[in-house]
């Protein structure tokens, strides 16, 4: 099974292929360029637009598909006011116009002030953008990446990508997400159904 070719590999050589894919693919390519251009604080692209990237390429999809959008996480504890946060989305709605795939802008540093009405439970108040991944419904969806200050592709992922690599949604269980934890799966295997869902 070639889609599985990076399965069980040691993290290093998961994580040289999982950037050279995402570097190579045309939609994300153009994107992150273009994040890098809009220059916010602790900027760092996350989740399904990477993932779904590499599921693509493995199976031979073409770059895009079932990607809804692109998630842009930024931190910023200075003004912790919705009006701070809508005139940034403002801002990156003027930036991103024209690409491909729509960009979600969100302030990671102010998630803690509207979790609780959207999802029924607290979470924490994070410290940084790279934090608030580890808390996603699923560790297979904990994967961001940036430009470091060389100008190089780099990674976070707390989980590593053995997970991603082999085409297996896993339930991270820090917060009673179980819902978007079975949802999200549902809707992957729905577009590649070479993933296994672990039951919550």
């Amino acid at each position: 099974m070639s889609h599985l070719r990076y399965s069980g590999l040691p993290f290093e050589e998961q994580r040289a292929a999982f950037l050279r894919i995402v570097a190579a693919d045309s939609l994300l390519g153009e994107t992150l360029a273009r994040v890098r251009e809009f220059a916010l604080p602790d900027w760092l692209v996350v989740s399904g637009a990477l993932y779904n990237s590499v599921w693509n390429h493995l199976t031979g999809k073409p770059p895009g598909y079932g990607i809804k959008d692109v998630d842009l996480f930024y931190f910023d504890d200075s003004d912790l006011s919705y009006e701070a946060e809508d005139a940034v989305i403002r801002r990156a709605a003027a930036h991103f116009d024209g690409l491909k795939l729509p960009v979600e802008v969100r302030n990671q540093a102010r998630v803690h002030l509207w979790y609780p009405a959207k999802f029924g439970q607290e979470c924490p108040q994070y410290s940084n953008a790279s934090e608030s991944i580890s808390y996603f419904a699923s560790k297979t969806h904990a994967v961001g990446v940036r430009y470091d200050d060389e100008g190089r592709l780099d990674l976070v992922a707390p989980f590593g990508l053995d997970d991603v690599f082999s085409f297996r949604i896993v339930p991270n269980r820090v917060l009673d997400n179980q819902r978007t934890h079975e949802a999200k799966g549902r809707r992957a295997q729905e577009c590649w159904p070479e993933i296994s869902v672990v039951p919550w």
